[in-house]
């Protein structure tokens, strides 16, 4: 996982204070929610880059350090750290976000992997725009071959984050062409909206406008009919929309033979007497009359909304501050998707890891229970997922 870490200033609309040098970043947070799910000797196996300024604070160090994950701490006394503003000054809509760099920011590329185990990362999650998304991915393939022992070589997960500004009508064609590139895109519902010219609300309530989330979804994935990747589409209080095209699925090499059709059919199109169940069947069919069964078993594909582990009604009262909520999910869908988990369950995973960076300004307590388990803001993990996913009857 290939981290940007930055401090944060979050502002607030009145009369609720600013907060002032939180550990920050879509990077650290994606870390976040893969470490939730990843308790001492499995936190090492998350690892990320953190880029250190000559101001970069102890008390930061000490934070990250307390993870126990595989942090590449990088100091760099000649400049200073990359330092985020984030904007909550719109009363009417809580959700609305604003967000600017304060200082320069410091690109990290594909050369930046090489030479450490992130290179080879069984999931990596991409924060660009549609064209860098493409270029990022072309790289990153080429230094994992070319350092991979023969007959090693694994192409890992690619989850792309569209980045907000470059969401619009205009980038539409180049998203669409990112797309057969990665396995999952997860816009947020106003980033997917703005590739379509759209708000993603509803003129009436104000409210998230499911409907439109759909419908922008269902548009993008019969843009690239042919193509598998999945369309996970983040709407605060709503929960996730999971889409992804169906098709073959191949799950196994075994044959059956069948029976051939004696009547031929002739070239140069359908008659009116056309048997086409024959027809359909000879398609299948290879020249000894066998039929795969591969051939013959349909992925139906996903539709489907996933609820946020706090809902509307529980987040009035639960979330302190959504900053940082979408890449926590990213973060545990990426985890629970390298760990072999279905589609359907890694979104239940980024729901819950969403869950413990809402509850809080920054991120979530790590500690230890009475039994010496591991505790996120005194929770477990396993018991407040398997509680969420028992709910969902998958």
């Amino acid at each position: 996982m290939l981290v940007r870490i930055q401090e944060d200033e979050i502002e607030y609309p009145p009369p609720r204070p600013p907060a002032l040098d939180v550990l920050g970043g879509a990077g650290t947070y994606s870390a976040l929610g893969a470490r939730i799910f990843s308790p001492p000797p499995l936190s090492r196996t998350v690892g990320w880059i953190v880029d250190q300024g000559s101001d970069f604070p102890s008390s930061l160090t000490t934070l990250i350090s307390s993870w126990e994950t595989s942090a590449l701490l990088r100091l760099d006394d000649t400049r200073i750290t990359t330092r985020g503003w984030n904007g909550y000054t719109d009363p009417s809509d809580p959700s609305h976000r604003a967000f600017r760099y304060t200082t320069p920011k410091k690109r990290l590329t594909a050369s930046d992997l090489s030479g450490t185990p992130l290179l080879h990362a069984r999931a990596i999650h991409l924060i660009c725009s549609p064209n860098r998304c493409r270029d990022l991915i072309s790289s990153i393939l080429s230094l994992r071959k070319a350092s991979a022992p023969p007959d090693t070589y694994t192409r890992p997960f690619f989850i792309w984050e569209p980045v907000p500004d470059l969401c619009t009508p205009a980038e539409l064609l180049n998203c669409t062409n990112a797309l057969p590139l990665v396995d999952i895109c997860s816009p947020n519902h106003a980033e997917l909206a703005g590739f379509m010219g759209c708000s993603g609300l509803d003129p009436v309530t104000g409210e998230i406008d499911t409907a439109q989330v759909e419908r922008a979804c269902e548009q993008l994935l019969a843009s690239m009919p042919l193509q598998s990747y999945a369309l996970v589409v983040r709407a605060g209080d709503k929960g996730c929309y999971l889409a992804r095209n169906g098709g073959r699925k191949r799950t196994s090499s075994s044959t059956k033979t069948v029976k051939k059709k004696k009547k031929e059919y002739t070239r140069g199109g359908l008659q009116h007497d056309t048997d086409m169940e024959a027809l359909f069947a000879g398609l299948m069919q290879d020249g000894e009359g066998h039929v795969a069964r591969e051939e013959i078993e349909v992925d139906p594909g996903v539709e489907r909304w996933f609820p946020a582990f706090y809902g509307a009604r529980e987040a009035k009262e639960r979330v302190v501050d959504p900053t940082g909520g979408g890449n926590t999910f990213l973060g545990g869908l990426a985890v629970a998707l390298a760990r072999g988990k279905s589609m359907e369950e890694a979104c239940g995973w980024g729901n819950v890891a969403a869950s413990f960076a809402i509850e809080q300004v920054g991120v979530p307590e790590l500690g230890k229970n009475d039994e010496g388990q591991e505790v996120w803001n005194g929770v477990r993990v396993e018991e407040r997922l398997s509680g969420y996913l028992d709910g969902l009857r998958m």
